[in-house]
C-alpha cells in the first residue's frame, strides 16, 4: 500500500500529525543548535535542550547531580515493504522507555555501587512477519516481548565496584544495552539502524535472552575505564522481560558469556575491538528433524547445547572532534550451526555522527550476510530444506529536528531466508521503507 494512501486507523492519524508537527518545529528550528553544559544537562530553551521535558523547573538537574537519573524515549516507527515480500501493507508502532539510575556514592551513601531499573512497553504493529527474513527490519517492536503489546522490566540490576578495577553486577539484565556494543551499529533499532543485523550480532540470540537473571564479573585493566574492559558472565539461558525468570532458573540452562573490548586509537582516531564467547548447556530444537522420529515417539528432536564466537570493531577515519565524524563499522560471529541456525554471520558498513555542523545527526549504510545452519527435514520422499542464506542492506539519516526530536527515513533490501510462502509464493528481493520518529523525553 502506498504511504500516502488512505488506510485511516488513529493509529496512522497519529503518526501523520505527528510528521505535521516535525516539518513545523524543523522549518522552525534548522538554524538552533547548542550544547548543554555538564553542570545542567537538562537546561536551556525548548528547541535546544536535550530533552523534551526539559529540568523540570531545576529538579532534574539536582538530582542527577545527587546520583538520581531519569532517562526516557518513545520511538514510533512506520514501515512498508514496497516491492516484494508477503504482503504489502505498511505497519505502524512505537515502544517506550524509562531508564532510572542511582549512584551510591553522589547519593552520599557509599562508593562503586549503581542500581539500575528499566521499564518497556510497546504498541503496534511491525513489518517483520511480511519479509520473510530471519533479521528483523523493524527491532524496535521486537522489544520488550516479540509480537505482544505489553509493558515490562526488562532490567533491574545493581553493580558495585570493589575496586577501581573490579566489580560485579547481579539481577535481571538488559543484554542488548550492554553487549556487543558498536559504536555506529549498536541498539534496539530506535538510534540508529532498524534491522536486527546492524544492532546486535544475531549469532548471540539463541543462547543470550535479551532480559534474563544473572551475574557478571566486570574488570578493568587500566585506570581509564573507557580504554577497555572485560566482563565474564553466568545468564539463565530463559527469560523474557515480562517475566521474573525465578520459575525458570537451572543448572541445566545457564549461558556463560566472557566479553572483552578495548580501544584502539589507530592513527590518532578513535577506535575499538571486541570479541567474545558464548556457551549455553541448555537443552534445543534440533534444525534437523525426521518425520519417521517425530511419528514414532511424539516428540521433536533435541540437541544438548550450543556455542558462538563474536566480534565487532568500530573506526573512525574522519573525527573532528571525539565522538564525531565518519567510521566504518564491522562485526562477524559463527556457531555450530545446529541448533543455532547463524552458521555464519558478517556485516560491514559506514556510519557518521554529529557532522557538517548537525551536532546530534547520524547517518549508516551497512550490508550483512548470514549463513543459515539450515533446517532439513527427513521424509520418505526425500531431504526438505527449509530456508537459505540471507543477505540486506540499509541506509538511514537520522535527522535532528531538535536535540530531542529525531525524525529518520530508512531503507532496506533484503533477499530473505524463506524461499516461499505457506500458499506457495516464492520470496526474491525485496523492499522495505520507512520512517522512525523518536522522542528523548
Amino acid at each position: 500500500m502506498n504511504f500516502l494512501g488512505s488506510h485511516l486507523t488513529a493509529a496512522d492519524t497519529a503518526w501523520r500529525t505527528a510528521l505535521t508537527t516535525i516539518v513545523f518545529l524543523c522549518a522552525v528550528s534548522m538554524a538552533v543548535a547548542g550544547e548543554q553544559g555538564q553542570s545542567e544537562p537538562y537546561s536551556g530553551d525548548f528547541l535546544t535542550r536535550s530533552t523534551f521535558t526539559g529540568d523540570w523547573g531545576g529538579l532534574r538537574n539536582d538530582l542527577s547531580q545527587n546520583g538520581i537519573t531519569f532517562n526516557a524515549n518513545v520511538t514510533q516507527t512506520d514501515q512498508g515493504v514496497v516491492n516484494g515480500g508477503k504482503n504489502s501493507s505498511w505497519e505502524y508502532g512505537g515502544r517506550s522507555e524509562l531508564t532510572v539510575k542511582m549512584d551510591s556514592g553522589k547519593m552520599g551513601l557509599w562508593q562503586g555501587g549503581t542500581l539500575t531499573v528499566e521499564l518497556e512497553g510497546n504498541w503496534g504493529e511491525a513489518v517483520n512477519r511480511y519479509t520473510g527474513a530471519l533479521m528483523l527490519a523493524d527491532t524496535n517492536q521486537a522489544f520488550p516481548v516479540v509480537g505482544k503489546d505489553v509493558f515490562a522490566l526488562p532490567a533491574l540490576n545493581y553493580t558495585q565496584f570493589l575496586s577501581p578495577n573490579v566489580g560485579f553486577v547481579v539481577g535481571k539484565l538488559d543484554t542488548i544495552a550492554e553487549g556487543d556494543f558498536n559504536e555506529f551499529a549498536h541498539g534496539k533499532g530506535d538510534t540508529q539502524f532498524m534491522n536486527l543485523a546492524f544492532n546486535i550480532n544475531p549469532a548471540l540470540v539463541l543462547t543470550v535472552p535479551y532480559s534474563t537473571l544473572g551475574a557478571g564479573l566486570i574488570v578493568l585493566p587500566t585506570k581509564d575505564p573507557e580504554a577497555a574492559f572485560m566482563t565474564f558472565s553466568a545468564l539463565s539461558s530463559e527469560g523474557e522481560a515480562n517475566q521474573s525468570g525465578f520459575s525458570t532458573l537451572s543448572a541445566d540452562m545457564v549461558t556463560f558469556v566472557s566479553e572483552a573490548r578495548v580501544r584502539t586509537d589507530f592513527l590518532g582516531l578513535t577506535g575499538h575491538q571486541l570479541v567474545g564467547v558464548t556457551y549455553s548447556n541448555k537443552e534445543f530444537t534440533s534444525l534437523d528433524q525426521r518425520l519417521g522420529a517425530f511419528l514414532e515417539n511424539n516428540e521433536l528432536l533435541k540437541k544438548k547445547g550450543s556455542w558462538s564466537f563474536f566480534y565487532n570493531f568500530d573506526q573512525y577515519l574522519y573525527e573532528p572532534k571525539k565522538g564525531s565524524g565518519i567510521g566504518i563499522f564491522g562485526r562477524f560471529g559463527t556457531s555450530e550451526g545446529n541448533p543455532n541456525p547463524v552458521h555464519y554471520f558478517v556485516s560491514l558498513g559506514v556510519g557518521g555522527k554529529g557532522v557538517a555542523d548537525r551536532p546530534n545527526d547520524q547517518f549508516g549504510i551497512g550490508w550483512y550476510y548470514l549463513n543459515v545452519g539450515n533446517p532439513t527435514l527427513v521424509t520418505l520422499t526425500g531431504v526438505r530444506e527449509l530456508l537459505r542464506d540471507e543477505q540486506g542492506f540499509e541506509a538511514y539519516y537520522s535527522f535532528a529536528i531538535t536535540p530531542w526530536a529525531l525524525l529518520t527515513p530508512d531503507v532496506q533490501v533484503v533477499f530473505p531466508a524463506q524461499e516461499a510462502t505457506r500458499d506457495g509464493k516464492k520470496l526474491g528481493t525485496e523492499t522495505i521503507t520507512g520512517f522512525r520518529f523518536r522522542v528523548v523525553l
